[in-house]
């Protein structure tokens, strides 16, 4: 009877070292890189690393509103409670 244990075991762990290893071969195969050359990857824009004057105004006018609000309402500022913003170019 142990001889029968003992060799159920070994069918087991044979059937769960093959199904890791199909597993293994199909997530690889997935993660191939795959090489295709269309004209709207070689147009991809570099992001910006500068910051305008123009774009430092606005960063000002919205910290000012925001602040502005927070002292009416007298609630302190929180992480991602910003209100819409309409930048306005001609105020300084």
């Amino acid at each position: 009877m142990k001889h029968l244990s003992a060799l159920a075991k070994l069918m087991i762990c044979g059937a769960v070292v093959a199904a890791s290893v199909v597993v293994a071969g199909a997530s690889a195969s997935a993660q191939t890189a795959t090489t295709s050359t269309t004209s709207s990857t070689t147009n991809i824009k570099q992001p910006r690393t500068t910051a305008t004057p123009q774009m430092i105004d606005e960063a000002v006018q919205r910290s000012k509103a925001r602040a502005a609000k927070a002292r009416q309402t007298g609630t302190p500022e929180t992480f991602g409670s910003e209100e819409p913003f309409t930048y306005d170019p001609t105020k300084r």
